[in-house]
């Protein structure tokens, strides 16, 4: 990739003091604060698998002891615009502005059994919200995916060498064979399929029993990349067929015994079929079976009143209600579309007819319930949270990149808060770290001698030093990590590898587009104008590197990042270890100790120096996590700090990762317990920062 951050190979340069000469005068952070407070390397522990999880319940951070960052409540007191003092922060959603519902004539009210269902816990006794489970559910499956596309992106590898080896032998005895041959050959599998199977046998499904009406934690808007991540959820529960239906063996459950079975619970619109008509609120949706199944939507065969279209004619007759799901095209999902959750609605009528293709069919006609969020689907197009198309048009703007080009990407920043607007001042904005006088950043590991990409190395050094495998998948030339771990072994300056290799991931710079924007209770915050897969790096957090006892006794310093990957991995102080915590290597930290100490050595000051990574706001339920970094050395108390997504981000949500606060560490200067309230918003917020 051009445009390669600087980021890899780290500046050995003293810091002046004053710092360096052109920097934006700093504002002076307002008396009333005292306390040296640090964000912690670490987000929530993860102590099991799968990785993106969320941890069991509601609990205090496992992060930097006693230390913990600051964050600002200076902000709302004084108006004028200052960076290094911001208000408590959540790290709540930015959504599009609601529309009107679309009003349908024989429209019938959501029951009231059922009104906001979906945003209640359900009854499985787990202590957790509705929507953790659901992200939850949803990290277990990616965390499986990527997983098995890893797996088999190796073994369709090994497969091509096979047979091109075998081609290679038959050209040498003057027969054909080759290129061509391998490619007919090759089987073909489905990661997201075989991640079924997995938390299927793990017993790792959200709902394992079909349901009624909506599903708790899952609201009307919300997307899905693919039927198995629907599968796992249960809000439809067959990977290929549109209709999901209840099968005979429900009708002897006592809430259902006055229904009449198979019947309904969900249909997928997905524009298969050539005689659907959507309307948004009203549909006319056709029944399945006689489709040639080759996306040209025609109709081959007559369809039977048997599975689908038997429960879909019951459903009317009972009155039950349906989940509708649309499909829409999207490049950025490995399955070439996205699925999203328009709410319930109930059959009104059905008949059948000869299609136009002359073949029998079932028609049915679905009606929207009111009461219901408005829809952000219409037959052609997706509507929700549309990212802007140019920058100069981006409301209060004050700012077309605050980088000053340094990034791959513009990011601009914009302020409708403040009145007059101003833009982010108060630090000299750098993508690269910066080192402090005598410290000297190790770099004699040795590389590995892999030509091109490592990925296609089964013996590569850097994969040995990961556990065999490389951290990275690759995914439309943006590498994705495959799970968090203790640290990642990343290829550096002395590998022979290219520039573009999947294991240097975190050294390709910028990769979506982002926008630094004034919140209005947070102070500033970062959110993103594209969709982010989980596993994709976001950035590092740069700033200055120092000794900790060098930022001691400092006040009013609000962006200092504990590196404590080395505690991480020994699990001191109440930390949760990681995948790969377990490395026993002569060289992972320079000193060869057995022990860690009980506090971080280093630390990222971005005071005064940073990235947009600086802006970044807290949330007890994050959608970003911290990983460590290794490149040219192997000195863990060293380590690059880097961001990734947890989850599936969408356009114009905010990005967000937990701090690490621990409860009751940060003490006055006369011994009391300094308490601050968390205004995350998240379900299941802690409730206080620490």
């Amino acid at each position: 990739m051009e445009g390669m951050d600087s980021v890899a190979v780290m500046e050995v340069a003293p810091v002046p003091d004053p710092l360096f000469v052109g920097a934006t005068p700093l504002i002076p952070a307002p008396p009333e604060s005292e306390l040296v407070l640090r964000r912690s390397a670490r987000c929530l522990g993860k102590p099991r698998v799968p990785v993106y999880a969320e941890p069991e319940e509601p609990k205090q951070s496992t992060g930097r002891r006693g230390r913990p960052k600051k964050k600002r409540d200076e902000e709302n007191q004084d108006p004028a615009p200052q960076v290094a003092a911001k208000v408590p922060r959540k790290a709540a959603k930015v959504e599009p502005k609601e529309r009107k519902p679309m009003p349908v004539v024989g429209q019938e009210p959501v029951p009231a059994d059922f009104t906001g269902a979906a945003a209640e816990d359900d009854a499985l006794g787990t202590g957790k919200s509705a929507k953790l489970r659901v992200k939850e559910t949803l990290r277990a499956f990616n965390s499986h995916y990527l997983h098995l596309v890893q797996e088999e992106q190796k073994r369709a590898q090994a497969v091509i060498q096979e047979i091109a080896a075998k081609g290679a032998a038959k050209n040498k005895d003057g027969k054909k064979g080759g290129e061509g041959e391998a490619k007919e050959k090759r089987p073909s599998k489905r990661p997201d399929l075989k991640a079924i199977t997995k938390m299927q046998e793990n017993n790792s499904f959200l709902y394992t029993e079909k349901v009624l009406g909506p599903i708790p934690g899952i609201d009307v808007g919300d997307q899905f990349y693919s039927r198995a991540e629907m599968v796992v959820l249960g809000i439809h529960s067959h990977w290929l067929n549109g209709i999901d239906y209840m099968g005979m063996k429900y009708q002897e459950k006592k809430e259902y015994e006055n229904f009449t079975f198979p019947m309904a619970t969900c249909i997928v619109m997905s524009g298969i079929y050539e005689d659907d008509l959507d309307k948004a609120d009203e549909i006319i949706y056709t029944g399945q079976g006689g489709n040639d199944l080759l996306g040209n939507h025609r109709q081959i065969g007559s369809q039977q009143l048997n599975r689908g279209n038997l429960a879909l004619k019951n459903s009317k007759d009972n009155g039950n209600l349906i989940r509708v799901i649309r499909g829409h095209v999207a490049k950025n999902s490995y399955t070439g579309k996205i699925y999203t959750y328009d709410g319930l609605y109930k059959v009104v009528d059905d008949w059948v007819q000869k299609g136009v293709q002359g073949h029998v069919v079932y028609k049915y006609k679905l009606k929207r319930l009111e009461g219901q969020p408005s829809l952000t689907t219409t037959e052609v197009r997706f509507t929700r949270a549309e990212a802007p198309r140019k920058i100069s048009e981006l409301p209060g703007l004050v700012c077309d990149d605050i980088s000053g080009g340094q990034e791959n990407i513009p990011i601009p920043a914009t302020n409708v808060v403040d009145d007059p607007p101003v833009p982010p001042s108060g630090f000299v904005y750098s993508k690269s770290l910066k080192i402090s006088k005598g410290i000297k950043i190790p770099s004699d590991c040795a590389g590995c001698d892999c030509e091109g990409d490592c990925a296609n190395n089964k013996n590569c050094s850097c994969a040995q030093l990961n556990g065999s495998d490389l951290p990275y998948v690759s995914f439309k030339n943006i590498g994705r990590l495959v799970e968090p771990k203790a640290v990642v072994f990343e290829c550096g300056a002395n590998c022979s590898c290219n520039r573009n290799c999947v294991n240097r991931t975190s050294q390709q710079g910028l990769q979506h587009r982002l926008e630094v924007f004034k919140t209005a209770s947070k102070g500033w915050g970062v959110r993103t104008w594209d969709t982010i897969l989980p596993g994709a790096p976001i950035c590092e957090y740069v700033g200055v590197l120092k000794r900790t006892e060098e930022v001691d006794g400092l006040l009013h310093n609000n962006y200092i990042f504990d590196i404590d990957c080395l505690q991480t991995m020994k699990g001191l102080d109440g930390r949760e270890k990681r995948a790969g915590s377990d490395m026993n290597m002569p060289s992972l930290h320079a000193e060869n100790d057995s022990e860690a100490p009980p506090a971080p050595e280093y630390c990222i000051d971005a005071g005064s120096i940073g990235s947009f990574a600086r802006f970044i706001n807290h949330s007890c339920n994050p959608n970003l996590f911290v990983q460590c970094v290794l490149t040219n050395h192997h000195d863990v108390k060293l380590a690059k700090v880097m961001l990734f997504a947890a989850d599936t981000i969408l356009p114009l949500q905010e990005l967000c990762y937990d701090y690490g606060y621990v409860l009751n560490s940060v003490v006055s200067a006369d011994g009391e317990i300094v308490k601050l309230p968390c205004c995350c918003g998240a379900p299941d917020c802690r409730k206080r920062l620490y």
